[in-house]
């Protein structure tokens, strides 16, 4: 690539990320993605507690483990790259803009404080214990992982007696649930801050930079999104952080590059399978491990992790027995069985509920084994470009180039006619939990999209040799 403007005023590595006397002082760790990460002496002081050393026991991917080997990364090493990446963007803002900007060292603090402890919140096995298992012990409770980070925050910091002014502490907590719905910005200036680690006004931020990369290299799938080329083309206007123009591209990437690995990593077929029986195995085991009690107080939240898949499976409690079983059926790949999938139509997507096993229940054929909703298991995915069935770019600010002070949107069809006109998928899939009910079950879903659309929206029929395969292999009682 020929050299921009913009490139040749990017100081070297060292000047714009840190001075020589904060790296003195700072803590070097290797990463796998990033090279050298510098934590500074208050970022370290989080760092070696136990509640952010939980995040070495939380996997990024949950169980996707199970189905792409590689995906064994954790949170403890994400929170270190958004960490980085949070500094490495403050720090480019100011040095060209600094002055203009009057970024200061409070600033630049509280941005990577927030980059640093934003998921300590998470629950175990990623988004699935609050998506999956809390909806299901506990109907109805609002509850996020982003604002137990926040009560993990005031914990941490009352119980290690960790030095940080309350204006700064306030800062970090704004700073993370900044993409939240109806989150308060009580600082009124410098809103573009806000715009960095969780970005509520388009979703383009470093939290998604460090993820996007590092799940693509843990699974082996390749990476086109290159957020180094985002940070050489963006500045602030009018307090948002604004991008080239000629970059349009590579911010497209970024939300395409999301979408693709929801759709071939995070919702495969086979994890979706995998966590749909540990929900059930989890949810079982609730009343016994008392689980979801954990969930209200940091004091309690902090001793909750991935290792519950292991209590389950070596306990010899019999109340945990239905659910060590079906941990052992995920051990010997003995898991729920795809039957198929279809995406809903757009002309339907505004008013789609989700499909539950009751409604597979309710299309199936006389001519098969009864199905119980207990037979059935259904998973609705969502993907899309981080707007729902909203067009992001309307929320993403260009500009012509350095000397201009100009903000403005562009229209997909100004760039290339081969952009989506849609922004969202909705996807149905269903299993059979008992093999021997995949045929019935399989008939039961075309009834059932019958019903719903008046024709068969799947790609194909479940093949015939999926349905005998598993015939076979109750018959012979494998």
């Amino acid at each position: 690539m020929g050299a921009t403007y913009f490139e040749e005023r990017i100081p070297s590595n060292n000047s714009a990320l840190s001075s020589t006397d904060e790296r003195r002082l700072s803590k070097h760790i290797h990463d796998n993605v990033h090279g050298n990460i510098y934590l500074d002496p208050l970022s370290l002081k989080f760092v070696d507690t136990e509640q952010f050393q939980r995040l070495r026991d939380l996997k990024q991917l949950g169980l996707t483990y199970l189905v792409y080997p590689g995906a064994v990364h954790s949170r403890f090493e994400h929170s270190l790259g958004v960490y980085w990446l949070a500094g490495e963007a403050i720090n480019r803002l100011k040095t060209f803009q600094g002055r203009e900007l009057d970024i200061d060292h409070f600033d630049t603090q509280t941005v990577k404080i927030a980059g640093l402890l934003h998921d300590l919140g998470h629950g175990p096995f990623s988004h699935m214990f609050e998506r999956e298992f809390l909806p299901r012990v506990l109907p109805g409770l609002d509850w996020s992982h982003e604002e137990m980070s926040l009560k993990m925050i005031d914990y941490v910091v009352d119980e290690h007696n960790i030095d940080i002014d309350p204006e700064s502490l306030k800062k970090v907590k704004e700073l993370i649930v900044a993409s939240e719905n109806g989150a308060s910005k009580s600082f009124k200036e410098k809103l573009f801050l806000y715009d960095i680690v969780a970005n509520g006004r388009n979703g383009i931020d470093v939290d998604k930079f460090d993820y996007l990369v590092r799940d693509s290299r843990a699974c082996g799938l390749g990476c086109n999104f290159q957020f180094q080329r985002v940070f050489e083309a963006m500045r602030v206007i009018d307090d948002e952080i604004c991008y080239r123009a000629k970059e349009y591209l590579t911010i497209h990437k970024l939300f395409a590059t999301r979408a693709d690995l929801h759709r071939t990593v995070y919702t495969h077929a086979k994890v979706k399978a995998i966590e749909l029986m540990f929900v059930d195995a989890i949810t079982n085991a609730n009343d016994t491990l008392d689980i979801s009690s954990h969930i209200h107080e940091p004091g309690q939240y902090w001793k909750l992790d991935d290792t519950i898949f292991k209590t389950i499976e070596t306990s010899s409690d019999q109340n945990l027995k239905e659910s060590r079983d079906l941990l052992l059926r995920i051990r010997r790949r003995d898991l729920y069985q795809f039957c198929n999938e279809f995406a809903v139509p757009k002309e339907n997507m505004e008013y789609f509920k989700n499909v539950t096993p009751q409604d597979i229940v309710c299309s199936q054929s006389s001519s098969h084994p009864t199905l119980r909703e207990e037979d059935i298991a259904v998973s609705n995915v969502k993907i899309d470009l981080t707007r729902g069935r909203n067009n992001p770019f309307k929320s993403v600010s260009f500009f012509k180039d350095y000397d201009s002070s100009e903000k403005f949107n562009i229209k997909d069809e100004l760039v290339s006619n081969l952009l989506p006109t849609s922004y969202q998928d909705r996807i149905v899939r269903v299993y059979s939990k008992k093999p021997h009910l995949v045929e019935a079950v399989s008939e039961a879903f075309e009834n059932f999209q019958m019903k719903t659309y008046g024709m068969k929206t799947q790609v194909h029929a479940t093949p015939e040799k999926k349905k005998r395969k598993q015939l076979r292999s109750y018959s012979l009682g494998v």
